[in-house]
């Protein structure tokens, strides 16, 4: 307000030069938001000279004008100067003015005054001067203005997508508060048949999304209220529209004719009614109004867009269903209204979310998460919902007794495609994923979403047994590796590749075959590891006996000529146990270690296993312990010395103690999960954690057996148990699950 003089500025709007007047109007614009500078400007009369300008001005005059009005309506001022004839002219600027700078000003205009009476309506002002009403004689004038304004929904400039959007959602809100229950809905079909629903679709999976969030987040919001006054309306067969819309269900299903006739050839009733006219297309009873009660006229009109849209898919669906026994056949509008009330539940319509909503356009996560753009695409969701209710009825042979059963894997199967949908995906591929979905895999997320629910009810008891069973089943699977480490194994050596060659390559796989094998026992007080060259691998496993100490090395050389080098690694030294083994396991290797179990293994001659296992340890520096890298030396070698060294780390050196190239990747597993577990350090490998896994479901599982109905946990009659007559006990538990 500062250097702006009102009278001056008040006089200028009124000049007869062009020039002045805009200048005017400019500077009118940037300074009437401000309360206290609009009621000094309407005190001066300048809101009649704005108003006169509004009215007759043109060009950027008049784009100055409408912006300047617009703003001080949204400071709540000149409402006393906003009349039909104003409106009039505004609505005429919409369909007629192809300037983007008019028609925000006169978008914006019309948003305030439809609007109006749900911020502040005014004592002594007529019911028609504001709101939707105000608009309905100029919008008769001129018909072609709602389809003008929704066609502003595409336009490039995103400031007037704004604008148009919120005068759409200021007259959608208007009409379901304030019209009749006959009136708003034609409002609603009009703007649906306009192309409203594709624009605001096309515009939440655009990527201005930021600079439409709040007017597209309440029209997401509006989309939900209109959804549960529908499902709120009752069906009343006194009303014409509801009358016509279940009488079309029944046409569309051609069942003129078709019904049972009586044992003297004649029809049952005089006009060949049909007996099951109702429960034929999959109502419970001959009156199927009550079964509306859930989801009201908008389970109807669900059902009644799925039979126009799939005429003839509907009838073949009826014959194929008549074709089967009374308990098989699926209760087709049954499983209609139950998809209705599915899709309520997904997209919560009894929650208003425009509130919450508003925190989310704080950052672009946020925003990702509170766009439902599927929500939009309800009558194609429905219509694909519908269609996986009947193929899962058909694929797992369901009859009436398990419909609440189908129904529960349709909610889940929504709930994992449409609720994990991204806000760009396209509501075809959408479809797609709902009718391609595999059984099994919602079998699966049953499954899991009923653990979480026995977790949210026996939460605190099961974590604590899981726990305890948990740290059982990884103190047995430690016994299990470390035993593989006390039978030992057999691991190749290649001629030419050293501890200091680096990660494994492709041209290492292409390597010639191994020149030696070296054995490996871990010794039965699990001190020490135990390892002899061998230039072949031999039919029997050496026991500890034949894997002496060094000094003993010419003895047994005599004994044994495929003897090439042996030794031993003190565990009380090793610092480190490294490995280029990965945490998962590759597909070929999906079994279970059982190498306690099995004869020793048989190195494989081709595809060679690219994995190695290093150990790494600290030698004091007076040791002379032979390195895995040292070449062997078979006169003079000093047994190593278990105590740890008293030197400090910075006098000792970490070397390589023992590197293994395991044949297999279960080998791999066992022997470096087996070493870590030695080390008192946790497993890494895949294999290994899905075996204590394993045991610690199996110990839960077993535990739950224990659980009697009568305990004090449980109330009410016991559970029918199944008899055990004309059984025998030849009969095993699946535990691994087949």
């Amino acid at each position: 307000m500062e250097g702006v003089s009102i009278p001056e500025l008040v006089k200028h709007l009124g000049s007869d030069e062009d020039g002045v007047k805009k200048m005017a109007a400019f500077r009118l614009q940037s300074n009437i938001g401000d309360p206290s500078f609009a009621e000094v400007f309407i005190s001066d009369g300048g809101m009649i000279r704005l108003r006169h300008l509004t009215l007759h001005a043109t060009g950027n005059t008049l784009a100055y004008s409408l912006q300047s009005f617009s703003r001080l309506l949204e400071v709540d001022k000149g409402w006393n100067y906003v009349n039909q004839d104003l409106v009039m002219r505004v609505v005429e600027l919409v369909v007629t003015h192809p300037l983007v700078n008019i028609l925000r000003g006169a978008m914006s205009i019309l948003a305030a005054v439809v609007s109006h009476p749900h911020i502040s309506a005014g004592a002594g002002t007529s019911p028609d001067a504001f709101g939707f009403r105000a608009l309905k004689p100029a919008i008769a004038l001129y018909p072609q203005f709602l389809e003008m304004l929704v066609s502003r929904l595409s336009s490039a400039d995103h400031a007037l997508c704004t604008n148009a959007l919120q005068l759409i959602n200021s007259l959608m809100r208007d009409a379901i508060s304030n019209d009749s229950d006959q009136e708003w809905p034609k409002f609603i079909k009009k703007l649906q048949e306009l192309g409203v629903i594709r624009a605001v679709y096309s515009l939440m999976q655009s990527t201005v999304l930021q600079d439409l969030a709040t007017p597209l987040l309440e029209f997401q919001a509006l989309t939900k209220v209109l959804f549960r006054k529908w499902r709120d309306a009752k069906v009343d067969l006194d009303k014409p529209d509801h009358r016509r819309a279940l009488k079309g269900i029944h046409l569309a299903s051609k069942a003129e004719g078709v019904g049972k006739k009586s044992e003297d050839g004649e029809d049952g009733t005089k006009k060949g009614h049909n007996p099951e006219k109702w429960r034929r297309l999959g109502f419970q009873t001959e009156s199927p109004v009550w079964e509306f009660e859930e989801v009201g006229f908008l389970g109807m009109m669900d059902l009644i867009d799925y039979v126009r849209k799939n005429e003839d898919g509907f009838q073949k669906l009826l014959l194929e269903q008549l074709a089967q026994r009374s308990e098989q056949r699926c209760p087709i509008a049954r499983a209609s209204l139950t998809t209705t009330g599915l899709l309520c539940e997904h997209f919560e319509v009894d929650k208003s979310d425009m509130e919450d909503a508003k925190g989310y356009i704080d950052s672009r996560e946020s925003v990702e998460k509170a766009f439902k753009p599927s929500l939009l695409q309800w009558s194609k969701l429905h219509a694909s919902g519908l269609q996986a209710f009947l193929r899962l009825w058909k694929t797992t042979g369901a009859e009436l007794e398990d419909f609440s059963k189908i129904a529960d894997l349709v909610r889940i199967l929504l709930e994992s495609v449409v609720g994990s949908a991204l806000r760009t995906k396209d509501i075809k591929v959408i479809e797609e994923e709902i009718a391609e979905f595999d059984v099994q895999r919602l079998r699966e997320l049953q499954m899991e979403l009923l653990e979480l629910t026995y977790e949210d009810t026996w939460g605190h008891h099961l974590r604590q047994v899981r726990d305890e069973l948990g740290h059982e089943a990884l103190q047995f699977i430690k016994e299990q590796r470390i035993r593989c480490l006390l039978q030992g194994a057999w691991f190749p050596n290649y001629a030419g590749y050293t501890n200091e060659s680096g990660p494994v390559t492709k041209e290492d796989l292409k390597r010639a075959p191994p020149s030696s094998y070296r054995f490996v026992r871990l010794s039965h007080n699990r001190q020490f590891l135990h390892y002899a060259d061998f230039a072949t691998q031999g039919d029997a496993e050496p026991g500890l006996e034949d894997l002496p100490e060094k000094g003993e090395f010419h003895a047994l050389l005599s004994k044994s000529p495929l003897l090439i080098a042996l030794s031993k690694v003190d565990l009380s030294i090793v610092s480190s146990v490294v490995s280029n083994v990965t945490a998962a396991s590759p597909a070929h290797s999906s079994h279970s270690s059982t190498s306690t179990l099995k004869p020793p293994y048989s190195l494989p001659t081709t595809n060679v296993s690219s994995a190695k296992i290093t150990i790494h340890g600290y030698l004091p520096s007076t040791s002379t312990q032979s390195t895995d890298h040292d070449p062997p030396n078979h006169n003079s070698f000093s047994p190593h010395n278990r105590k740890p060294s008293q030197a400090p780390s910075s006098n000792r050196k970490e070397v390589s103690l023992l590197a293994l190239h395991p044949p297999s990747h279960t080998v791999a597993s066992e022997w470096l999960d087996g070493l870590l577990m030695l080390l008192n350090q946790q497993p890494i490998t895949a294999e290994t954690n899905k075996l204590i896994r394993l045991v610690s479901d199996c110990g839960l599982k077993i535990r739950l057996l224990n659980i009697r109905f009568d305990d004090a946990a449980f109330a009410g009659d016991g559970p029918i148990l199944p008899t055990r007559e004309g059984l025998d006990e030849d009969y095993y538990y699946d535990v691994f699950g087949g």
